[in-house]
Order: C-alpha cells, then structure tokens, then sequence
C-alpha cells in the first residue's frame, strides 16, 4: 500500500496458542483429521469438481486501539495516522489467517470476509477478523499457489472459484485499499446560500471523490505487488466508525487473479449440445 508501511514481522506471523489444538485436529483425511469449513454444501462439491480439497477453517484475528486525528473544519482532507491503523490491523489480520493456512500446507484460502466488531468493554478499539477455508488442490503440483509460494487468498464464494479456474485463471490474493478522510464542513453562509436550491455540493463531491479514488489505486498497487494480471469482484464500503459524521472510511476490496498455463485449466465439466439432422427417406 503507498504511503503506508507493514507492520512488523513478529506482529504478522504471532499465532494465538489457543488455535494449536483446533489446527492439529484439523487436516486431510490421510492424516485422520476432521476438516471444518464455511462452505456451503454447494460450495462443497463445486470445489471437489474442481480438483481441490478442504482442510479447515482458517482465522486472524487483531484487537487494535485506533486513534484520534483532527482534521480541519472547513478543509477536504485524508487523515493519514486513521488511515495507517485501518489498513495495519487488517494487514495483521490477515497475514495471521494466511499464516494458519500454511500451517496446514494449504494451497490456498476461499471464501475469505474481513469484518469489523466492538466489544462492549471496549467502545474505543476495534476487532479485526479476517475469517475463511483453507484448501489444498489434489494434484499437489503447487501451481495454484501465490507468486511468492504462501497460500492465495480469495473473497470469491465456491461458484465464482469454480468458474475462474475453469477460465484458466486462479486467484492470487484478497486485496484491499483504504483511505479515511475527513469530509469538510459547510459554513453557515454557506447552508444560507442554498437553502430551497438544487445545486451540487461540489465541496463534498470532490472530496468524497478524491477518498475513495486514494482508496482503489491503493488497492490496484497492492495487485500489482503480489504479480496479479486483473482484479475481480471489486467493492467499495463506505463507513463512519467511531469518528463522527464527517470521518469517514472508504475501503476498496477485491480478488487479484492470474492466469494459469493451458495444462493447469479445467476441463469442460459440460457437454456442449449436438445436434443430429434428420431426413425424410
């Protein structure tokens, strides 16, 4: 992400003593273990024709104290220190996720959700939650994995995988771009001017426009990074938080994909019609 830096390698790769019992229990069936997975029955046996295996249902999770940061009343503007710890602890999140995915020698991570939530003891941090099922292709030729060889990570659900891999193409990584930004205020001669008039609020416009343009390039460079060709299933969430009204946060998010050799793609699970010409003897 531009502008931003990671955070530290110790922090990423901390695993939670609690998850060693689950993880150990969890596996392929030659290792006599019980996969879990969110997966719908559908997903299930989509992601079997396609040639992969479930091995269990992945977590990452951070609890982070986010800051305070004033923008200026009347001026458009982003609010960098929000920014940073939006995008660190849903960095940590995932990378721990990513991480217990390795730990079971996934190929990949499917159905991947990000989501935010407060505890009632708590109001002033945030949890962190990145959540989904790791999975192993049957082949066992890695080369579904990620450029960098760790576990690719995908927010599509099990119909979409099923098609982009039968496309010839395979995910690369879950990415994402935020950007919190204060919203200017409106002076009172300002609300004055345009009382019972249509007009635009170009004020407005221009700076919820530039926030969530910094939020896609942010997530178009993270892409770019991981080697990815395209991004699909692309969305931008917009949410205010626990800042007021005109702290707002912008998150674009999306799966980066690449394409495979001819030999790596699907074949045709469906037959494609005939047609038999009949004439009258």
């Amino acid at each position: 992400m531009p502008l931003f830096g990671s955070s530290s390698t110790d922090a990423q790769t901390w695993e939670p003593q609690a998850a060693d019992s689950r993880l150990a229990h969890t596996a392929g069936a030659e290792k006599g273990g019980v996969f879990t997975s969110d997966l719908s029955v559908s997903e299930y046996a989509l992601l079997g024709e396609a040639g992969f295996e479930p091995l269990g249902f992945v977590v990452g999770s951070s609890i982070y104290h986010v800051g305070l940061q004033i923008g200026r009343w009347s001026q458009n503007a982003e609010l960098q220190t929000l920014t940073q710890a939006m995008y660190n602890a849903r960095e940590l999140a995932m990378a721990r996720m990513r991480a217990e995915a390795d730990h079971l020698g996934a190929d990949g991570i499917v159905g991947v959700s990000l989501r935010l939530q407060m505890y009632a003891w708590g109001q002033e941090v945030l949890e962190f939650v990145a959540t989904g099922t790791a999975v192993r292709a049957l082949a066992g030729t890695g080369a579904h994995r990620a450029p960098d060889g760790g576990a690719f990570t995908s927010d599509l659900s099990g119909q979409d995988f099923f098609r982009l891999l039968a496309s010839g193409a395979v995910p690369v990584a879950f990415v994402l771009g935020t950007c919190v930004y204060h919203i200017a205020h409106q002076s009172a001669m300002q609300s004055l001017r345009q009382a019972g008039r249509n007009q635009e609020m170009i004020q407005f416009t221009q700076g919820v426009y530039e926030a969530r343009e910094l939020a896609l390039v942010r997530m178009q460079t993270e892409a770019s990074q991981a080697q990815a060709s395209g991004i699909v299933g692309v969305n931008v969430a917009v949410s205010n938080h626990v800042w007021g009204e005109h702290a707002t946060e912008f998150l674009a998010t999306g799966t980066a994909i690449r394409r495979l050799s001819d030999e790596h793609r699907l074949p045709e699970t469906t037959p494609k019609p005939t047609f038999t010409l009949g004439l009258d003897s």
